[in-house]
């Protein structure tokens, strides 16, 4: 039955805007929306102790292109030179069939391309800085990138938020508990809708 289909929910901010907090945060102290990852697909190697088919599905650039030309990607990215990111098309709907509600965690275009797939079904949300200057004090006080990958990140946080206006929902984090309660109860009215 299509009623008991998992709903999608998009996530999209720009770098430092604290969306990898509040999804997680959603996820961990919110069992009752059961929510769950969108398992991607990577050329990348696992690090760590990653596991194909948990944190990515692992597959080889030749893999990853013969799946772009068979059309099996909601939304993909090459990152770098044979390096790929994307979603399958496939896995999402087997979440969605097992009554899963389906969290991406995305960059602003692939959000809007997840958003263009599945219109009303899914809610595409975007993290929002407060400002500029307070996300360069956010990744200064990181002290994880070196002053050029700050101003990178930047520019690039810039250009995203000019993509803002495409999404659904946009919450403004200036306050990381406003922020939080604001997502708890957007993503709630969606779900029960």
């Amino acid at each position: 039955m299509a009623m008991n289909k998992g709903k999608l929910i998009i996530v999209s901010a720009p770098s430092g805007s604290g969306k990898s907090t509040i999804v997680k945060w959603l996820m961990n102290e919110h069992p009752e929306l059961r929510l769950y990852f969108s398992v991607s697909c990577t050329s990348r190697p696992p690090r760590g102790t990653e596991q194909n088919g948990v944190e990515y599905f692992f597959l080889t650039p030749e893999e990853f292109r013969r799946r772009i030309e068979q059309d099996e990607f909601l939304e993909y990215e090459e990152v770098y030179e044979n390096r790929f990111y994307g979603t399958l098309k496939a896995q999402v709907e087997r979440q969605r069939e097992q009554a899963q509600n389906v969290v991406f965690d995305v960059d602003v275009k692939g959000g809007i391309n997840i958003k263009r797939h599945y219109g009303h079904e899914a809610l595409s949300l975007f993290i929002q800085p407060p400002s500029i200057e307070e996300l360069r004090r956010r990744l200064e006080s990181r002290a994880t990138d070196t002053p050029e990958a700050i101003e990178e990140r930047l520019a690039k946080a810039a250009y995203e938020m000019t993509f803002a206006p495409q999404f659904d929902r946009i919450v403004v984090n200036d306050n990381l508990d406003a922020a939080k309660a604001e997502m708890l109860q957007i993503v709630s009215d969606f779900l029960s809708s």
